[in-house]
């Protein structure tokens, strides 16, 4: 990863151009084309640095949404991790320590839908998934300051 790379990653979570070509604009602020902008994220998102570029919205404004949560069996943790993973709906998911050591967000067009994928992730493993919705909304800054070593 090199500086371009970790200024793209740092300097853009928040304030992402909302314009017909983003990465363009993107580009023009690091001194590079549309075409490396998006080549670049391609790559960093291959390669597990990035796992999606996508606008987050208050949640129940569009679609539903639900945090989720399961109690996988440590010998079975990466199989499930990565089971949850496969369904696009899931854009996040991360280990906790705790009885409930495996969770997740949920995001589909409906709440119908959301509570499919629910079922399909609980039938698929085996495991309860215990649905977890949202009952007070709070405002949290997903933008991160990465540090460089």
């Amino acid at each position: 990863m090199d500086h371009l790379d970790q200024r793209l990653l740092n300097e853009f979570q928040q304030d992402f151009p909302l314009e017909s070509r983003p990465y363009a604009v993107l580009g023009e602020r690091l001194g590079l084309d549309e075409d490396e902008v998006m080549d670049r994220l391609a790559r960093l998102t291959r390669g597990g640095s990035v796992s999606r570029v996508g606008a987050v919205f208050r949640p129940h404004t569009v679609g539903g949404s639900t945090l989720a949560a399961m109690a996988v069996p440590d010998h079975r943790l990466e199989e499930v991790a990565d089971l949850v993973n496969a369904f696009p709906e899931v854009n996040h998911n991360y280990q906790r320590e705790h009885r409930l050591n495996l969770w997740f967000v949920v995001t589909a067009p409906s709440k119908a839908r959301v509570a499919e994928v629910l079922a399909e992730i609980s039938q698929s493993a085996g495991i309860e998934v215990l649905d977890l919705p949202l009952l007070e909304h709070f405002h949290i800054d997903l933008g991160f300051d990465l540090k460089w070593s």
